[in-house]
């Protein structure tokens, strides 16, 4: 084995780890904001005005932390793509010239 398939098998580990992880504290603090919104609801014994509210907050915050972990792992895909050239832009194919026609 090169240096090279070495450094490209540890940058493969590398961004696993890092996917899994990133997903990983993505779910626990999605637990967590859940978990404190239901002890929320729980306290307030029935005030719908106030229990809508906690919920609406829950429901955003889980959201928006998901949508942006998801954004910033497919732009972070994309520019590692770009970067190492994987062949996603390649030449179009050579174009045969136009047949002539002969009289």
């Amino acid at each position: 084995m090169s240096r090279d398939e070495a450094k490209a098998i540890r940058d493969v580990e590398l961004e696993k780890d890092r996917a899994r992880y990133g997903l990983l504290a993505v779910v626990i603090s999605n637990l967590a904001i859940a978990g404190v919104a239901i002890f929320g609801v729980w306290r307030l014994n029935g005030d719908r005005a106030v229990i809508v509210g906690v919920l609406t907050a829950a429901f955003t915050a889980v959201s928006s932390m998901t949508t942006a972990y998801l954004g910033i792992k497919a732009v972070s895909n994309t520019a590692r793509s770009i970067a190492l050239g994987d062949g996603s832009r390649r030449d179009p194919a050579p174009t045969a010239p136009p047949a002539r026609r002969s009289q």
